[in-house]
């Protein structure tokens, strides 16, 4: 019998990434990777002639992730070990989708400023018209910071809500569950 995450990582997570907006070609970061839940499922989408970028702060965990990536013979996945916690060593304007699952809140990053510098390198690296998806966890209604507080900040760093995925998700390693993907756009403007 399949695991739920087995399963579903089979049997739905392409359709889940095509709903959310991730497509053949696309260049995308997925900031926070972790051991590749979505990295690996977004290579294959993209195509061998895209590229996803795979950064992380646990050195060890990013070892794993490019390990398991040449096993299985991807050749789309570029490893990027972070300049620093909210520093993204890619160029201004080079990919069209960030991935932020289960990274953006009080553990990683407790200080509103520090949120805010990742949200404009992050603003900094997408093209034109790019898309931010946000997977929020660990923002419960009694946890600082709140979820309306984060939407909040991702808004005002000049990005505009555009929709969201409800669906089954995959919440850490061993656990697929009902979660929100929340897609934000890039407004172009200009950001001091």
């Amino acid at each position: 019998m399949k695991s739920s995450v087995r399963k579903w990582l089979e049997e739905s997570i392409e359709k889940v990434l095509k709903h959310i907006g991730i497509e053949k070609g696309q260049k995308v970061l997925d900031f926070g990777c972790g051991h590749g839940n979505y990295t690996i499922p977004v290579a294959r989408l993209v195509g061998e002639q895209a590229l996803v970028y795979a950064l992380d702060e646990d050195k060890a965990t990013l070892d794993q992730l490019m390990s398991k990536v040449k096993s299985i013979g991807l050749k789309n996945i570029t490893r990027l070990d972070p300049l620093d916690k909210t520093r993204i060593g890619l160029d201004n304007e080079s990919v069209d989708v960030v991935l932020l699952y289960d990274v953006l809140h009080y553990y990683y990053f407790p200080k509103e400023n520090d949120r805010r510098q990742l949200l404009r390198e992050v603003y900094r690296v997408l093209k034109p018209n790019g898309l931010l998806s946000f997977y929020p966890t660990h923002l419960e209604p009694h946890m600082e910071p709140k979820l309306a507080d984060v939407r909040k900040e991702i808004e005002e760093s000049y990005f505009h809500e555009e929709d969201e995925y409800i669906g089954m998700t995959m919440f850490h390693d061993d656990n697929v569950e009902k979660g929100t993907v929340i897609n934000f756009r890039k407004v172009n403007a200009i950001i001091e």
